[in-house]
């Protein structure tokens, strides 16, 4: 298998993703699958988002964080600081795992063209928030590769799929 650059995320009908720097449902399946698809691979997320999760780093994985604050950092083993995009290209080409892009709106806009899979998350519901996907996401050459349902049970309180597109060639 040859590692990709995927971005990763749940949004709900009218394309919100989060609200207060958090997220704006509670989806323990969603969680799973999250932490199923990254586990053993890198993530890369903005300052913004991982102050917004209390700084907690996700075990099992590489955490990437981009920050225009050349001050900022993390003393933590499993943590890169990163202050540009063209940073974080060349360490993604110098190692071998997955990169996944996990947020927020303004990290995924700005790696949409170097994207080659997207995972989608959409939920069966309306949410309350401040945050929506950005509309200048590159979404030239993505089909759907796959599309897995999750119906809603007495630990998810909202139906929801996994829309897994790819881009062509």
């Amino acid at each position: 298998m040859s590692k990709k650059m995927a971005a990763i995320w749940a949004e709900d009908q009218n394309q919100l993703i989060g609200n207060d720097m958090g997220l704006p449902w509670s989806l323990p399946a969603d969680l799973a699958h999250f932490k199923q698809t990254t586990m053993g691979h890198s993530i890369l997320m903005g300052r913004k988002t991982f102050d917004g999760m209390g700084r907690r780093v996700l075990p099992g994985r590489t955490n990437l964080i981009l920050t225009r604050d050349d001050e900022y950092s993390v003393d933590h083993p499993n943590v890169l600081v990163f202050h540009g995009l063209d940073d974080v290209i060349n360490w993604y080409q110098e190692q071998d795992k997955n990169l996944f892009i996990t947020g927020g709106a303004e990290i995924y806009a700005l790696f949409s063209p170097y994207i080659d899979e997207v995972i989608k998350t959409e939920i069966d519901g309306v949410f309350e928030g401040d945050t929506y996907f950005p509309k200048k996401f590159d979404w030239t050459g993505f089909e759907t590769v796959s599309l897995t349902h999750f119906p809603k049970d007495e630990k998810n309180a909202y139906d929801f799929k996994v829309r897994v597109m790819a881009r062509k060639g």
